[in-house]
């Protein structure tokens, strides 16, 4: 039988759970079970620590989502210890139902049907909950007030973690307002790993090369086939089979852009064993160059590009696309030389060849309306113009895939 203390903490882990479905994590019933069979096998180590490493680990399916976890995390358990003071003023069982009737999908209601029903689920929670019951006051151990353990607040020890109320001593070495993964914000500026781990997402592999690599499962079949003669089988090196043109903008209004672009090209270098850079200023036009020391005695043109590297080549333009908008329109635009085409008429002979392409622009997705320049790019690309941030890179990585 689970009593008053029970029945609050079981109220708190479903509203944790439904705080998370509200904030955009989705975590699935199954998912949210496996937490609780973590909980009753004593993973957590009866510590919140433990209980945000389990909890992160059995609901949040990506660690972009690792900020948003721990922002839902600070706020359920700064509310946690104010739920669990009075244990008679818990949420009502029939809110609980109607809120998971709203947040849960399909799957997740045919989860709840095959346990039995909602009663059953409550049931399967309620064999998940931990010892510990209801408010704890004093002591060395639970998490509770003016005590001496760990974890809590308005007592003393030497090394804890506030949870709720204020601090007494002033010495704890956490709270849990502190995020630990604001930089994997899908919405932040990242930084050269989290875009090295983004770009892997476009990598394809493929066996090229000489066959000098023992096939493990191939020689284990055909010796099989032999009667047990060793059969030998070699296959060639995986590769990533991607192919990269990476156009990078240079100068100007980039200048304050200069350390994402450096990480965006670290990042790249890093992954893809096939690229080619190449710099511009504002917009492609008749040629580009790749190094900026020697830009105007030793260029590139343009139409070479598009002749010597094939259609199945991928390519990615970084530039913030801001500029008058006679720079991509009209002949002579170029604020450095005179160009004879509009920068227009050379991105559509660009993207003619290149199927697969994207624009990166570091000037966050917000502010885009505000130059009217960017909006002609993003037009002239179809569309395909992302933000410099996690997600924009998952978009982008998309589309790049499928064209």
């Amino acid at each position: 039988m689970v009593g008053t203390g029970g029945t609050s903490r079981l109220r708190m882990l479903i509203r944790f759970f439904l705080a998370l479905r509200v904030a955009g994590l989705k975590p699935s019933v199954g998912e949210f079970l496996q937490l609780l069979a973590g909980l009753r096998a004593g993973l957590a180590d009866g510590t919140p620590d433990g209980f945000h490493a389990l909890a992160r680990t059995a609901l949040v399916k990506d660690e972009t989502q690792f900020d948003l976890f721990d922002r839902v995390f600070g706020a359920w358990f700064a509310g946690a210890e104010a739920l669990a003071t009075d244990a008679t003023t818990g949420i009502p069982q029939d809110w609980l139902r109607q809120q998971a009737e709203l947040l849960l999908d399909d799957e997740d209601k045919a989860r709840i049907t095959t346990l039995g029903g909602w009663e059953a689920l409550m049931q399967a929670v309620r064999e998940r909950i931990a010892e510990q019951q209801g408010r704890h006051e004093g002591g060395n151990r639970w998490i509770g007030t003016a005590g001496t353990s760990p974890f809590g607040n308005a007592g003393y020890n030497p090394e804890g973690v506030r949870i709720g109320g204020a601090g007494g001593q002033r010495r704890a070495v956490k709270m849990w307002q502190r995020r630990e993964y604001r930089n994997l914000d899908e919405h932040a500026p990242l930084d050269a790993r989290q875009l090295a781990l983004a770009l892997r997402k476009l990598r394809r592999f493929a066996r090229e090369g000489v066959p000098d690599q023992l096939d493990l499962s191939g020689t284990i079949e055909g010796t099989a086939r032999r009667g047990g003669l060793l059969d030998l089988r070699f296959q060639a090196e995986r590769r990533n089979a991607v192919k990269l043109l990476l156009f990078l903008d240079i100068g100007g209004s980039m200048d304050e852009h200069v350390r994402a672009c450096e990480s965006l090209f670290s990042a790249a270098r890093s992954e893809f064993r096939h690229l080619e850079h190449f710099y511009f200023h504002n917009c492609p036009y008749e040629r580009v160059w790749r190094d900026n020391r020697r830009r105007w005695s030793e260029w590139t043109p343009l139409p070479e590009i598009l002749h010597k590297y094939p259609a199945d080549w991928r390519v990615v333009i970084v530039g913030d696309a801001s500029m008058s908008p006679h720079e991509i329109l009209a002949p002579g635009g170029s604020v450095e030389h005179f160009n004879d085409e509009p920068g227009a008429v050379w991105m559509q002979r660009l993207l003619a060849v290149y199927r697969r392409a994207a624009w990166i622009n570091p000037v966050p997705e917000d502010q885009w309306e505000w130059t009217p320049s960017i909006a002609l790019l993003r037009e002239l690309m179809g569309g395909r113009m992302f933000p410099l941030t996690l997600d924009g890179l998952d978009r982008a990585i998309a589309r790049l895939k499928t064209g």
